[in-house]
C-alpha cells in the first residue's frame, strides 16, 4: 500500500480537490450552455472543444513534462487555471456568458491541462514504490472520484440556486489551494538522460509514440480506449440533454447521474483488486468493456430516471476498473525517462476521437432522438472490447525494475 508520507498525501489532496471544483465546473458548463440556448449540436460543441486541445498540444505536452520539474509545471498551470476560471466567473456573475465564451473557456483550461496531467503521471512513480503503484493510483482515482461526484455534483444545483457563477468562483479557488499543495512537494528533476548530441521535442514526442507502438499490450490498450472515447464524447456531450429532456428530471436528475456513476466509481475501486487478481490488467479491463456496453444499451432503451441512475452506476464501477488499470499499466510498462511522453501518446490518441464522438452525439440527438446518443456509445464499445482481445498478454512490465520503469527514488 503506498505511505501516505513522502509526498502522495499532498498529491493526492491537490488531485481531490482539484477533481471537487472540476466536477462543480463540468456539472455547471452544460447547465450555463443548456439555459443559453436549446440546441443540442451547440450544446454539444462545448464538450467537444473542450477536448480538441488534446490533439493540438497532447503530444507536446508530455515532451515537456518530461524535460522540467513536474511538480513545478503543475503548481504553474493550477494557479493560471485558477486565475482563469475566476475571471469567467466574474463574467457570469454580470450576465456576459455565451457559448463562445464557455467554448473558449473549455478548451483553454484542456490546453493547460494537457501539461499538468502528463506531469502528474510521470511524477506519480517517484513518490510511491514499485509494488504500491496500483494501490496508489486506485486511491487517487477514488478519492477524486468521492470529492468530484459524490460531493461536487450534488452541491452544482444548490450552488447555481444561489448564483450561477458561484460554481465557478468555488473551482477557481481549489485550483488555488491545489496549487499552494503541490508547492510544496519535493522537487522532481528531468528522468531524461542527457542527449550529447542535443534533442529536439520532435524527436521526443517520436520516442514516445514509438515506445507505445512497440508494446502490444499498451498498443492494443491505447485503441480500445481510442474507440471508447468517440463514444464517451457522444455521451458525455448530451447526458445533460437525455436527463432533463428525454427523462425530463431537471438539474436534480442531471445531479442524480452524477451522483451514481462516482458511487459506482467507488465501488469500482474496492474491487479491482479482486478483478485484477482474478483476471489480470488486461482481463479486467476487457470485462470492464463488456459491461458497460450492456450498461449503455440500457439507458439508450428504458425510459426511467431509476434506471438510468441504476445503468450509471454500473457503467461507472466499470469505468474505474478500466481507469486504474489502463494507468498502471502505462506507468509499469514505460521506460521512467519516457513516461511523460508515452502517457501524452496515450492520452492524445485516446482523447483524438471525443470531440468527434461529442458532434456526432448531438447529431444523432438532433436527427433520431435524445435517448440515441447512450446506443451510439454502446456501438463503440464494442468496437472497442473487440479491438482489445488480441491484446490481452501476460501483466509483466517491458521495462526491468532495476531499469527505473516505476522504481521510487526513496521516500522523501
Amino acid at each position: 500500500m503506498p505511505a501516505w508520507r513522502g509526498g502522495f498525501g499532498r498529491l493526492w489532496g491537490a488531485a481531490v480537490l482539484s477533481s471537487f471544483g472540476d466536477a462543480l465546473r463540468t456539472a455547471a458548463l452544460p447547465l450555463l450552455a443548456a439555459s443559453l440556448t436549446d440546441e443540442p449540436l451547440l450544446i454539444a460543441s462545448v464538450t467537444a472543444c473542450g477536448y480538441l486541445p488534446w490533439i493540438a498540444f497532447g503530444l507536446l505536452g508530455g515532451a515537456v513534462a518530461d524535460r522540467v520539474d513536474q511538480r513545478r509545471a503543475m503548481w504553474t498551470v493550477d494557479a493560471v487555471r485558477g486565475l482563469l476560471v475566476a475571471g469567467f466567473a466574474v463574467v457570469v456573475g454580470l450576465g456576459h456568458a455565451s457559448i463562445g465564451l464557455l467554448i473558449l473557456l473549455a478548451f483553454t483550461l484542456t490546453a493547460l491541462q494537457t501539461l499538468f496531467d502528463n506531469a502528474s503521471t510521470a511524477l506519480l512513480p517517484a513518490l510511491v514504490d514499485a509494488e504500491a503503484l496500483g494501490s496508489a493510483n486506485a486511491r487517487l482515482m477514488t478519492g477524486q472520484r468521492i470529492a468530484g461526484g459524490l460531493l461536487g455534483g450534488p452541491a452544482v444545483p444548490l450552488l447555481i440556486a444561489a448564483g450561477a457563477a458561484l460554481p465557478f468562483a468555488v473551482d477557481a479557488v481549489t485550483f488555488l489551494v491545489a496549487a499552494a499543495l503541490v508547492v510544496s512537494l519535493p522537487a522532481t528533476r528531468p528522468r531524461r538522460a542527457a542527449d550529447p548530441g542535443g534533442s529536439t521535442l520532435r524527436r521526443e514526442i517520436t520516442d514516445g509514440l514509438r515506445t507505445l507502438w512497440g508494446d502490444s499490450p499498451l498498443r492494443g490498450l491505447c485503441a480500445a480506449t481510442a474507440l471508447c472515447n468517440i463514444g464517451m464524447g457522444a455521451l458525455l456531450a448530451t447526458l445533460v440533454v437525455l436527463v432533463t429532456g428525454w427523462l425530463g428530471a431537471g438539474p436534480a436528475g442531471f445531479a442524480a447521474a452524477g451522483t451514481a456513476v462516482t458511487l459506482g466509481s467507488l465501488a469500482g475501486g474496492l474491487v479491482n483488486g479482486r478483478l485484477v487478481h482474478r483476471l489480470g490488467r488486461t482481463g479486467a479491463v476487457l470485462l470492464a468493456g463488456t459491461v458497460q456496453t450492456g450498461a449503455l444499451v440500457v439507458m439508450g432503451t428504458v425510459r426511467s430516471l431509476a434506471v438510468l441512475v441504476g445503468a450509471l452506476a454500473v457503467f461507472g464501477l466499470m469505468g474505474m476498473v478500466w481507469n486504474v488499470n489502463t494507468t498502471t499499466l502505462m506507468q509499469q510498462r514505460s521506460p521512467a525517462a519516457l513516461l511523460g511522453r508515452v502517457a501524452a501518446a496515450f492520452r492524445t490518441l485516446a482523447y483524438a476521437g471525443v470531440p468527434l464522438g461529442a458532434l456526432l452525439g448531438g447529431a444523432v440527438a438532433t436527427a433520431w432522438g435524445l435517448n440515441t446518443p447512450p446506443l451510439l456509445t454502446a456501438a463503440f464499445f464494442v468496437l472497442a472490447v473487440t479491438a482489445l482481445i488480441p491484446a490481452r498478454k501476460p501483466d509483466v512490465p517491458v521495462v526491468a525494475p532495476e531499469e527505473g520503469s516505476t522504481r521510487a527514488p526513496g521516500t522523501r
